[in-house]
């Protein structure tokens, strides 16, 4: 089944969404502390260079979606081209993963920035998420080289228009 995406941008009522989802194994494997990541993705929804959003598949909420402006915080990526955006994200409901979801709304989502003009999007995730390195390479990215973060070591990947 081919599914269009739609990229709700994320607002306070969609926070026990959000808390919810953070304590499934799944993700907690991968982002840490529920409470810990909780208080930060509920602390960005005022951040001028974070947007997040709920992943939609149709009317179904799957999944959560941020793309940010590269800051200090991610002076360890290195020089990027003007204008580059870092993304990471995370499935939430437990029945859509492994189901192709994850490879298909990054590619669209990352071709909608395209689209409006974005050079280059990056992406850092743990090199040991073999998930998320599968589905962030379905979606295009390349592996650049491993970096420094401030939640540790990470690969970095690049995807280009």
């Amino acid at each position: 089944m081919v599914h269009t995406y739609t990229f709700h941008p994320m607002t306070a009522a969609d926070l026990p969404l959000i808390r919810r989802w953070l304590g499934e194994a799944h993700v907690r494997d991968w982002w840490g502390d529920p409470d810990e990541q909780f208080a930060l993705v509920s602390g960005d929804l005022d951040e001028p260079a974070m947007d997040q959003f709920i992943v939609l598949a149709g009317q179904q909420p799957l999944g959560y979606l941020q793309c940010y402006r590269l800051t200090a915080w991610n002076t360890g990526f290195g020089p990027q081209p003007e204008g580059t955006r870092g993304i990471d994200l995370f499935i939430g409901e437990t029945d859509m993963i492994e189901c192709g979801h994850g490879s298909a709304f990054i590619r669209q989502f990352v071709d909608e920035q395209f689209r409006s003009g974005l050079p280059r999007m990056v992406t850092d995730p743990d090199p040991l998420n073999a998930r998320a390195l599968r589905a962030y390479e379905k979606a295009g990215f390349v592996r650049d080289r491993m970096v420094k973060t401030p939640d540790g070591p990470a690969l970095l990947m690049v995807r280009e228009p």
